[in-house]
């Protein structure tokens, strides 16, 4: 897919890792940099009724630190109430996932870009529907990675399987971030150095624990200078 603006899909090695932290983080240094710098969420599930419809706070947080304001419906195309796989959402709202919207929504904003941040669900291989996962958004739009790793313990064997299951599928691993999730996590500085061993990809960088999450205060430890 021949894009004029660059596009990174942000996963992580599990749900509830970091990564609508990192993916925020990430818009706002880009659009500090004076880069136009668009976020997207394909899918999400935990949705709230409001008067407009269905929304997301992360999606409304990418939408939030973008740098143009798009309708919600291209941020978010696929949005459902409860909070459970996608697969399952989707089928419970009788609503399946078609991945031809999503490339549509990506085509429009991605026009209007120079760099476009989209964010997965739950992990790598989170199934969509019976047959597809989330690594077939980042394989079908043709996007580079950046993986964020949840500093908690098995989190060396999570991420390696992931970075395995990334270039299995073909597709450039941009950079990780190490993000603190556990503040009782024990050896955390010799993990990430293990990490940094292990990843064949810069370190984007390290974000501390953070009781109350903060985009600015995350993006002040993120480097972006090799997804530029």
């Amino acid at each position: 897919m021949s894009m004029l603006c660059r596009g990174f899909f942000i996963t992580g090695t599990d749900t509830s890792v970091g990564k609508t932290l990192i993916a925020g983080a990430l818009l706002r240094v880009l659009r500090l940099s004076g880069q136009r710098a668009i976020g997207m969420k394909p899918i999400a599930s935990g949705c709230e009724d409001t008067a407009a419809g269905l929304r997301n706070a992360d999606a409304l947080l990418l939408q939030q630190e973008s740098s143009a304001p798009f309708p919600y419906e291209l941020i978010n195309p696929f949005a459902y109430r409860p909070a459970i796989a996608p697969h399952l959402a989707a089928r419970d709202a009788a609503r399946p996932i078609d991945l031809s919207q999503i490339v549509a929504a990506y085509r429009t904003l991605a026009g209007q870009a120079d760099v476009l941040i989209v964010e997965g669900a739950g992990g790598w291989r989170a199934p969509i529907t019976d047959t597809r996962d989330m690594s077939d958004i980042a394989t079908t739009l043709e996007l580079s990675v950046v993986l964020v790793v949840g500093l908690r313990l098995g989190c060396l064997n999570h991420a390696l399987l992931t970075v395995d299951s990334i270039k299995a599928k073909g597709l450039r691993l941009a950079g990780w971030v190490a993000n603190s999730i556990d503040p009782t996590f024990e050896r955390l500085t010799d993990n990430v150095a293990s990490l940094g061993a292990l990843i064949n990809a810069p370190c984007l960088g390290v974000v501390d624990y953070q009781n109350t999450p903060d985009v600015g205060r995350a993006g002040a430890l993120l480097s972006i200078h090799h997804l530029l």
